[in-house]
């Protein structure tokens, strides 16, 4: 999943917020370096990425992605239904995500001291465009996009992936409000796990 689907997943708790929204930033025994709550955080980050990628859900909406884009497939689709997150008028209204969005950039912003250098370096940008509260329109996904092929070391700066987005925008949709309560029920039980375990 995006960054706004990791966010929505923390459950308001906000060391599960820091270690989830940096998790991909985290490599190796790093994760040691910060207390056990974000570690945590960074735990549950992973096994909702887990729990993702061997979903047969994702599998089937990574086929319309596939053809051009090969095994970044995957980051796409995690793109796209960010924007079916931040449409979701069941989990929030226009006004709550934004309200939400504020309050992830303040978390991040007021722990800038732990954060790892590469996420830092994106920081910056992610508030000052509202990354997380712009998914919910197209040209958010496009820049979204963007960003990802810019980034793919094997992938042609041109390829308009957007386009497969918005020609199969039913069937991704169909996908994401099969998939998504399946994931919410799993992180829920991944973050009581993970209280119980850790004893927070």
């Amino acid at each position: 999943m995006n960054f706004l689907a990791h966010a929505y997943l923390s459950f308001d708790y906000e060391p599960f917020i820091i270690g989830n929204m940096i998790s991909d930033f985290v490599k190796g025994k790093k994760k040691y370096a910060f207390d056990d709550k974000i570690q945590a955080g960074i735990q549950l980050h992973r096994d909702i990425d887990t729990f993702t990628d061997e979903h047969p859900v994702i599998a089937e909406a990574k086929q319309v992605f596939r053809q051009k884009t090969g095994l970044y497939a995957g980051a796409f689709v995690d793109v796209a239904f960010d924007y079916f997150v931040a449409n979701d008028l069941s989990l929030k209204t226009p006004l709550q995500w934004q309200q939400f969005s504020e309050k992830v950039y303040n978390v991040l912003s007021k722990n800038i001291h732990i954060l790892p250098e590469h996420f830092l370096k994106i920081l910056p940008w992610m508030v000052r465009e509202d990354w997380l509260y712009n998914y919910r329109f197209k040209w958010g996904i496009q820049n979204s996009f963007n960003h990802v092929t810019r980034r793919a070391k094997f992938l042609d700066n041109d390829l308009d992936v957007f386009a497969d987005f918005e020609e199969n925008l039913d069937f991704l949709r169909e996908k994401f409000n099969t998939f998504f309560p399946q994931l919410y029920l799993h992180a829920k039980d991944t973050v009581r796990a993970l209280i119980r375990e850790r004893e927070l």
